[in-house]
């Protein structure tokens, strides 16, 4: 009989007070279960992207209730039309607070800092009108990678993990499908699964392979909902799977999310075809608050399929969520995992 799932995985966003919080709860509720633990994207950070939004002209933003045309006058769009994204700024100051409770042995030796950051195009199309993305996504990744770099520049490799949130990415995919027919999922360059490599492999291609580099694929959580509800795994399992061949690194991790209402064989059967690599991890965001005899079925029903080790997370990141959902969310992920 295979073991129970043997670490857990912190999607990003936790609905704590801070980074100290946070890290203090992770480590008293998830004993010897987690490899890295992210500062929580407190504060303004806890709606993914909305805190990027300032950051876009006024006249390209994409407002839900309409739209802005750009004056007569319209100067162009440069690099100075975006300022710095501040990913640099939260993180580093996140790091101190980790190396202090380090110290204090709160948090144990090995057990690395997490940084998740979305890929540009996540922002571009998120809070952007569809006609400036392709003008726009150069300047902001420019932008996005300066803080990558100086993230890490400033923390050691071996105290470093990055995750990509690779979220739009499959939006764009399940439009290019027939799935979506909002043109707001509309990708604004083809093809689109290859535009979709290009960009991750570009933006990773400067990440230490000693630092963990890992991809949590999302098929959203506005209001606790998905954009669209996966039909299975395909999708997800060709999209890793062409990271994979793409990336000139190992991938230390892929999460994939698993919707509560789904514990049957065929949603998890494209899992068969995963290629990641040999030090590749599995994370199966399958623990959802409240369900702790759901988590379970969806675990046993997944090693039905694979019968392999793999990890298990939440679906998605926890922000947005109430405490009591936290509390109980910390303790099914305890519940169903032994230590590391």
């Amino acid at each position: 009989m295979i073991a129970a799932p043997s670490d857990v995985l912190l999607v990003g966003s936790i609905p704590l007070s801070s980074a100290e919080e946070v890290f203090t709860t992770v480590t008293k509720a998830l004993p010897r279960r987690v490899h890295s633990i992210p500062d929580g994207e407190t504060g303004d950070r806890g709606n993914y992207i909305g805190w990027q939004l300032a950051l876009f002209p006024k006249e390209t933003i994409r407002y839900f209730l309409g739209g802005t045309d750009p004056p007569a006058n319209h100067p162009g769009l440069t690099q100075k039309s975006i300022p710095p994204t501040q990913y640099d700024t939260v993180a580093l100051k996140s790091y101190q607070t980790f190396i202090e409770l380090r110290k204090k042995n709160v948090i144990p030796p090995g057990v690395r800092f997490q940084v998740s950051l979305p890929p540009p195009l996540n922002c571009i199309q998120g809070h952007t009108r569809n006609e400036f993305h392709a003008q726009l996504e150069p300047l902001y990744e420019k932008r996005l990678l300066d803080s990558l770099v100086n993230i890490i520049d400033k923390i050691p490799a071996d105290d470093l993990a990055l995750q990509w949130d690779v979220c739009f990415e499959i939006m764009t995919l399940e439009f290019d499908r027939g799935r979506l027919k909002e043109p707001f999922f509309q990708a604004h360059f083809s093809p689109v699964k290859e535009g979709i490599l290009d960009r991750l492999e570009r933006i990773s291609a400067n990440i230490p392979t000693k630092v963990p580099l890992g991809f949590h694929l999302c098929y959203g959580d506005l209001h606790h909902q998905h954009f669209i509800e996966p039909e299975d795994m395909e999708l997800l399992i060709d999209l890793a799977n062409g990271i994979a061949r793409r990336l000139q690194r190992p991938i230390g991790w892929v999460h994939l999310p698993v919707p509560k209402n789904r514990d049957d064989a065929g949603y998890f059967e494209p899992l068969k075809n995963l290629d990641i690599g040999p030090n590749g991890r599995l994370y199966l965001g399958l623990v959802h608050a409240h369900d702790l005899e759901g988590t379970k079925r969806r675990i046993q029903v997944a090693r039905s399929v694979i019968q392999c080790d793999f990890g298990v997370a939440t679906e998605c990141g926890m922000g947005r969520t109430s405490r009591e959902d936290v509390d109980s969310i910390f303790q099914i992920l305890k519940d169903v995992t032994v230590p590391v």
